[in-house]
């Protein structure tokens, strides 16, 4: 069954970035090649990590202990993905892993999604830092498709903390409710839907649903259906 279209216009989308526009284990080849046999359980435990080590610094920031980015929180979380799987990694093969995260490769159904929401507004709100942002959103092709990039260092606070959603809310002057957000995790979406915008969830991998909060406001398998829902 082909999904209904809004019954809501929307006036602008917000995107997340890491695993929505750009595939976070398009890391996996190069992680082979450094690991034989173990890329794609490396590329997939150093993920985890990550999302695990960005609540986890947002529920401890104090005074005292102030938020870590998230391109520190990558390298944290590189070196216990491979303590963790056993695997040796020199300094060197962790530099070019970390690298690789500034050139991520984009999904195959990014650019024709985000061009078939022109002429409404199209922001990238992500964890990432803006000095890792602005590279993977020029090299990957996608930066003509792309208005601007907020980065939750402006909130000091990570995803799914509704100060960070107000960002883009702020920033795009609109209720929320006219804002769609758009993300491939799950527990992100909620967040969004959570705060008051029309979120969409890209289920690429068709797994439930998490239960912590409000479902997203539409399920899809792929970025290409945005633009039904959205006619």
């Amino acid at each position: 069954m082909m999904p209904s279209p809004m019954t809501l216009p929307l006036e602008a989308f917000v995107f997340d970035a890491y695993g929505t526009l750009f595939d976070v284990h398009s890391v996996a080849a190069l992680a082979e090649t450094l690991a034989p046999g173990r890329g794609e359980a490396l590329s997939k435990a150093w993920r985890a990590k990550q999302l695990e080590y960005t609540w986890l610094s947002s529920l401890m920031s104090s005074p005292r202990r102030p938020r870590r980015d998230f391109d520190d929180l990558t390298r944290r979380a590189l070196d216990h993905a491979a303590e963790a799987l056993g695997v040796a990694l020199r300094r060197e093969a962790k530099q070019l892993l970390l690298a690789q995260y500034l050139a991520l490769t984009p999904h195959a159904d990014a650019k024709a999604a985000l061009a078939a929401l022109v002429p409404r507004p199209r922001w990238i709100l992500s964890n990432g830092t803006y000095a890792s942002l602005a590279p993977l959103v020029r090299d990957s092709g996608l930066m003509p498709l792309i208005t601007g990039v907020l980065s939750v260092d402006d909130a000091d606070v990570y995803k799914p903390s509704p100060r960070v959603y107000a960002l883009a809310a702020a920033k795009l002057n609109l209720p929320p409710r006219r804002i769609g957000f758009v993300s491939a995790n799950c527990w992100d979406a909620i967040g969004a839907q959570s705060f008051g915008f029309t979120s969409f969830w890209i289920n690429r991998a068709g797994a439930p649903v998490d239960r912590h909060g409000p479902p997203p406001r539409h399920i899809m398998r792929t970025l290409a259906e945005l633009a039904l829902l959205t006619a």
